[in-house]
C-alpha cells in the first residue's frame, strides 16, 4: 500500500470516530466593521454541521458563547474595547479547553479575530500539560502583530498574534497562564498581504515565519505549504486559525478587511488538502466572516466547503501509486 493511500485510511479512520464540538462567539468587539457576529450563525445556515456529519464526523454544536456587547467607544491608551475583549477570550478560552481535555476538536466560529488570543492560548496549555509540540498555521491577509504603539486604529483584531506571543496588556499575554502563550518559532503565517509599516518591522525583529503572497506566487500554493509543514510529526499538535479575509475577496466578499490578491479557489483548497493530508489538525478557528456585507451566504458557502476540505474531502479521487 502507498504512503499516500496509508495517510488517506488513517484520515478516515480519524473521520469516522472523531468528535467535533462547533463553538460559537458572536461578537465584533475586537473589529473595525461591524458584523462579524453574525458569522457564527451564518456558517450554521451555510451547513456546516451537516457538512461535517457528511464527513463521518461526530458533531456536538455547544451554541453560543454569551458575553459583552460592543460598546462601540474610541480607544483608550491604545486599546479599543479591552475589557470586553478580555471578557470574550476568557470565555473562548475556557470553552476550548474545556473541549480539548473532553478529547474533542473544537472549531471556534468568530466573531473577529481578537478571540484567536483566547483560543491558541488554551490549545497552548492543553499542548503543555500533554508535552505535545504546537504548530500554529495563521491564514490570514493580515499579519495581525501590532500593538498599541504601532497600530493605526486600536483594534485588538490587529493585535492577536503580538499578544499570544507575549506583547500586550497582562490580561491578554497572561490568559493561559504562561507567558508567552506561544514561541514565535511554532508560527507559520500564510496568505499574508497587508501590513503596517511599524509593524513590518516588528515581525522581522520577532523572526516570524511569514509565507506572503509574493513568495506564494513564486513557487506556487503546493510548495509553500511543503515548507509550513516541514518538521510536523507524531507528537505536534496543528491548529489552524482561519481568518476568511486569507482568501481573495472576488471569491469571497463577506469580510470587513477585504484586500485584493488573495489565493484564489484552487490555492486555497489545495492549501485545506495539504493539511488534511497530515491527519495532524486538533483544533481550528473560523473567523471574521461578516454577513452584512456578503452575497447571498456566497462566503459562508465557501469556507464550509474549504472546511470540508481540511476534514479529507478532495476534489478528486486520487489513484493510489503502484
Amino acid at each position: 500500500m502507498s504512503t499516500q493511500s496509508k495517510t488517506m485510511d488513517s484520515l478516515s479512520t480519524t473521520s469516522r470516530t472523531r468528535t467535533v464540538a462547533l463553538i460559537g462567539a458572536p461578537t465584533d468587539v475586537g473589529a473595525s466593521d461591524r458584523g462579524s457576529s453574525m458569522g457564527p450563525e451564518a456558517m450554521r445556515v451555510a451547513g456546516l454541521r451537516e457538512a461535517l456529519v457528511g464527513r463521518g464526523l461526530q458533531v456536538i454544536d455547544r451554541g453560543n458563547l454569551n458575553g459583552p456587547g460592543n460598546p462601540w467607544q474610541q480607544p483608550i491608551e491604545g486599546y479599543r474595547h479591552l475589557a470586553e475583549v478580555t471578557e470574550w477570550n476568557r470565555l473562548v478560552h475556557e470553552a476550548m479547553y474545556a473541549a480539548l481535555q473532553q478529547g474533542q476538536l473544537p472549531i471556534l466560529l468568530g466573531g473577529d479575530h481578537c478571540l484567536g488570543i483566547g483560543s491558541i492560548s488554551a490549545v497552548a496549555r492543553h499542548c503543555r500539560e500533554r508535552g505535545k509540540k504546537l504548530r500554529v498555521f495563521w491564514l490570514d491577509a493580515h499579519a495581525d502583530f501590532n500593538t498599541p504603539e504601532l497600530s493605526p486604529s486600536g483594534n485588538i483584531h490587529g493585535m492577536p498574534v503580538a499578544c499570544l506571543c507575549g506583547f500586550g496588556p497582562p490580561q491578554l499575554t497572561e490568559l493561559g497562564g504562561h507567558k508567552p502563550a506561544i514561541d514565535p518559532a511554532w508560527l507559520r503565517q500564510i496568505g499574508i498581504r497587508s501590513v503596517d509599516p511599524l509593524e513590518k518591522r516588528f515581525v522581522h525583529e520577532q523572526g516570524l515565519e511569514v509565507f506572503d503572497m509574493r513568495y506564494i506566487d513564486e513557487v506556487g500554493m503546493r510548495q509553500t505549504m511543503e515548507q509550513a509543514l516541514l518538521g510536523l510529526d507524531d507528537n505536534t499538535h496543528l491548529h489552524v486559525s482561519f481568518d476568511v479575509d486569507f482568501l481573495d475577496p472576488e471569491i469571497a466578499p463577506g469580510v470587513g478587511t477585504t484586500i485584493p490578491g488573495g489565493p484564489s479557489y484552487r490555492e486555497a483548497q489545495l492549501c485545506m488538502e495539504m493539511i488534511a493530508d497530515t491527519g495532524r489538525m486538533g483544533s481550528l478557528d473560523v473567523m471574521e466572516l461578516n454577513p452584512a456585507l456578503d452575497v447571498r451566504n456566497k462566503t459562508a458557502l465557501l469556507a464550509v466547503d474549504l472546511i470540508e476540505s481540511l476534514f479529507g474531502k478532495s476534489t478528486l479521487m486520487r489513484r493510489a501509486a503502484t
